[in-house]
């Protein structure tokens, strides 16, 4: 496979479950009264109600419960780390293992994508209101679905030429597809959401929509990547993950040859780093973060990912200097907790070290008419606690209509 086709068709690494195989694992579920599993989701998709549905062999049910829950619910059946969350909170895995609540909620979300189904409606509760959500992230999108099912007019304002925020320009496609992510972005669509794309709101035009909109909700995401001031930070083919993960995605025929590649960090971005260099054809790939292998922040299935492409994991080591000259040549790493040092040859160090806040919306508040939620409110977690959060100001704004 070479360079120029390997990002250009949009595989997905978790394979969908057909009807039998989605009724064998639905049939598994303890029916909990309680839900534990439901309790465990952020986004409050309630896995419990939906893979009930599926065991009763009511896809529809399903794939309904799912997306009037949580808006993006068809790509969070593939990037929600759920063996943190409710595959964790799962009864069953004091027995054996847990529900495969990802892969069924995969399931019912590929069903309503061959039927072409809309499940969500719209109703009359708060016409004649008006929000502004700022940028188009998980969070926005939560928080503009909510809005509009009771029929408050919804404009979402992007800086960036397509809907999705990080999902969109960062997640490569062999784990969130394009075509998923449109998937969800439709039924909002459907629902009269308006979006204005390329349109970056200044802090003037904030104070305007103060008084022109009833509310506005900011969630603008973590989009400034943070820096590690080391010697050498500043040599040609130092890379910061976010950059990397965005060329890659959208203008990967342009790339220059990586070479070998040292990526700092062990996180999912950091895993994403890794497993793109590999499709792109680098010489040679070392993955090295601070954390040991089982505290790294990225969940399993993509540590697994990344082992299965044959790439080195080293753990508990920090980087102290990147060595070249004009370009990087080299890195140097210490041990956290003793003397030992390794040198890595490096032509491109991709930093996956962490995300902050821009500075133009960093130190925005919640305030009478403005609402924060996703990146802004948490430092930058996952997105489905990004639309739990985009959901709760949709309810706080709700209620200070009534």
């Amino acid at each position: 496979m070479t360079q120029t086709s390997v990002l250009d068709y949009e595989p997905t690494r978790i394979e969908a479950y057909d009807f039998r195989r989605a009724m064998e694992e639905a049939s598994r579920c303890l029916l909990c009264e309680d839900a534990p599993c439901s309790k465990g989701c952020p986004a409050k998709t309630d896995p419990g109600k939906f893979i009930r549905s599926i065991r009763l062999k009511n896809v529809n049910g399903a794939a309904e419960t799912i997306r009037e829950n949580n808006i993006l619910g068809a790509s969070c059946a593939l990037i929600c780390p759920q063996e943190k969350l409710c595959e964790q909170e799962c009864s069953r895995t004091g027995i054996d293992r847990p529900i495969q609540i990802g892969k069924l909620q995969q399931f019912a979300m590929e069903h309503e994508r061959a039927l072409n189904k809309t499940y969500l409606s719209k109703r009359d509760t708060y016409t004649g209101k008006r929000v502004a959500c700022i940028g188009s992230g998980p969070a926005s999108l939560a928080c503009a679905a909510v809005l509009a099912k009771e029929g408050v007019e919804v404009t979402i304002f992007e800086e960036l030429q397509k809907i999705g925020g990080m999902l969109r320009y960062t997640i490569p496609p062999f784990r969130l597809p394009d075509s998923v992510l449109d998937q969800d972005i439709s039924q909002l669509e459907k629902l009269g959401v308006k979006f204005e794309l390329n349109h970056k709101v200044t802090s003037a035009e904030l104070e305007y929509m103060k008084q022109e909109y009833d509310h506005v909700f900011v969630g603008a995401g973590t989009w400034q990547p943070k820096k590690l001031p080391i010697p050498g930070a500043d040599l040609h083919g130092v890379v910061l993950a976010l950059d990397f993960l965005a060329q890659a995605k959208e203008n990967h025929k342009e790339m220059a040859p990586l070479g070998d590649v040292v990526i700092i960090g062990g996180g999912d971005v950091g895993m994403d780093c890794a497993a793109t260099s590999k499709l792109l054809g680098a010489t040679s790939i070392y993955n090295v973060f601070l954390e040991s292998l089982e505290g790294a922040t990225a969940v399993q299935r993509e540590k697994d990912f990344v082992f299965k492409l044959g790439i080195p994991l080293i753990s508990e080591f920090k980087p102290v200097e990147f060595i070249g000259h004009g370009k990087v040549e080299k890195v140097k790493f210490k041990h956290i907790t003793n003397e030992s040092t390794i040198l890595l040859k490096a032509d491109t160090v991709i930093l996956a070290v962490g995300q902050k806040m821009t500075d133009d919306t960093g130190s925005l508040k919640n305030s009478e008419h403005i609402f924060i939620g996703g990146d802004m409110a948490n430092g930058g977690n996952t997105a489905v606690q990004a639309i739990g959060e985009g959901r709760i100001a949709a309810a706080k704004i709700m209620e200070s209509f009534k």
